[in-house]
């Protein structure tokens, strides 16, 4: 069973990535469906499964070491970890629909 903390950190971590937008795309990262798991331990080690848009992505690099160093600054937070995989890859379809309407898709 997850503790509160979790909860609380987890509810952190995601508003975090909420302030990190891609470069190309002027939607945050959580919204655009980069972000595929956000998980904590009980001793507060986060991991996160994420994606960019294409393997092509100039932020391939700085994306990653943006979202670990804002994630490193909550509260509870001991160790970060950040899984960056292609599989499954990114498509309009992992958008939520605040970042389509923010795009006009809807």
């Amino acid at each position: 069973m997850e503790s509160i903390n979790q909860t609380i950190i987890e509810a952190e971590v995601i508003e975090a990535l909420r302030t990190i937008f891609d470069p190309e795309i002027p939607v945050n990262v959580y919204e655009l469906g980069l972000i595929y798991v956000v998980e904590v331990s009980p001793e507060g080690a986060v991991m996160i499964r994420m994606t960019l848009t294409s393997p092509h992505c100039p932020a391939v690099q700085s994306m990653p070491a943006e979202i670990e160093g804002k994630v490193r600054t909550i509260t509870g937070v001991t160790d970060v970890s950040i899984d960056l995989v292609w599989d499954p890859p990114w498509d309009q379809s992992k958008m939520s629909e605040a970042a389509r309407l923010q795009l006009g898709m809807m």
